[in-house]
């Protein structure tokens, strides 16, 4: 089990990684500024689908995206 600190690290290192360290401070500015629920977002922003199911999904989109090319 990680301690809540290990959890904003690695938190904020997947945030970089994904989204890049000027995205990902937006996204943490756009979350603070707006009462976001992420709890509320998961359960209905969300298809109804296996994780599995969402996951091929996004795989078959990425690359379609721009700036995407090559990145898997």
């Amino acid at each position: 089990m990680n301690t809540e600190t290990e959890i904003r690290v690695k938190g904020m290192q997947a945030l970089t990684g994904a989204l890049g360290l000027v995205d990902a401070e937006r996204f943490m500015a756009a979350n603070s500024r707006d009462r976001f629920n992420y709890t509320e977002w998961r359960r209905l922003g969300l298809p109804d689908m296996a994780v599995q199911d969402l996951a091929a999904a996004a795989n078959l989109i990425g690359p379609q995206l721009p700036g995407q090319a090559g990145k898997l």
